[in-house]
């Protein structure tokens, strides 16, 4: 099985051309579409969303992931073995992913020696159909990365800095996803069990409970949904847009424990 994570939108060729190249290459293939509308160049979102994914799929599975601003410049198209597979751009997009796949060797694909496989040009900018795409049909295939691409170091590899930061008693965090409902998803997990979250830089005190109609329609909360990461919700409203955050924002917290 691959999975297909991208920013190309559904408007235009590109998801079907990508697919239709990685069937080319490997006509058996099962190919399960996660999402093609990240936010277009998120690098965050697209690693939260793969991390995600990633953590309740079957081990063997290959993970192809195209959030991709940099196509075309210098930065490396990598293939990680784990427990699962990711085939991505190196630009941080396997910062998430890889806390579930227990990685144990990592490739950069040499476009040429691809080439050989797949027998059309590759573009400077659509590597997703010319390079991803085939290289992870071709590893389900059980072609080796060997073939078309050379091992590098798994520390060589680019990680985005998701570390939650603490001065004091204030939490330095970030927006990591805001779903499609307004929840927005911060990069803090193991926080324990808070009595309430106070957002200084909005002057909200905010409760915290296990599930949203804790509270009446139109309140705020925080609870950890459904990905172990703390979340700030509306009760059948938006928080995204209650607070007007978006990914990548960055977000003061304490914590308000029981007494």
């Amino acid at each position: 099985m691959i999975t297909l994570t991208t920013d190309f939108g559904l408007r235009g060729p590109y998801v079907g051309e990508m697919k239709a190249a990685m069937l080319r290459v490997n006509p058996d293939i099962k190919i399960v579409d996660v999402t093609h509308a990240v936010t277009r160049h998120s690098i965050i979102e697209g690693s939260f969303v793969m991390g995600q994914v990633v953590r309740y799929s079957p081990e063997g599975t290959v993970h192809v992931g195209v959030i991709d601003p940099g196509v075309g410049t210098g930065r490396k198209a990598v293939i990680i073995e784990g427990d699962q597979w990711l085939v991505v751009p190196d630009n941080g997009l396997t910062t998430l992913p890889l806390k579930q796949v227990n990685p144990r060797r990592a490739w950069t694909i040499d476009p040429e020696r691809i080439r050989k496989f797949i027998g059309w040009r590759i573009s400077s900018t659509f590597h997703g159909r010319d390079v991803f795409g085939p290289a992870g049909a071709l590893i389900e295939k059980g072609v080796s990365p060997e073939e078309f691409a050379s091992e590098i170091p798994l520390d060589s590899l680019v990680k985005l800095n998701l570390k939650p930061r603490k001065e004091g008693n204030i939490w330095h965090l970030r927006v990591i996803y805001v779903d499609d409902f307004g929840n927005v998803i911060l990069n803090f997990e193991n926080y324990g069990k808070p009595k309430a979250v106070e957002l200084p830089d909005f002057g909200l005190r905010i409760p915290y409970h296990d599930t949203y109609s804790q509270v009446k329609p139109g309140e705020l909360l925080a609870l950890p949904g459904s990905h172990d990461y703390l979340e700030i919700a509306v009760n059948q409203g938006s928080a995204g847009e209650r607070l007007d955050l978006k990914v990548g924002d960055k977000v003061r917290v304490r914590l308000v424990q029981k007494s």
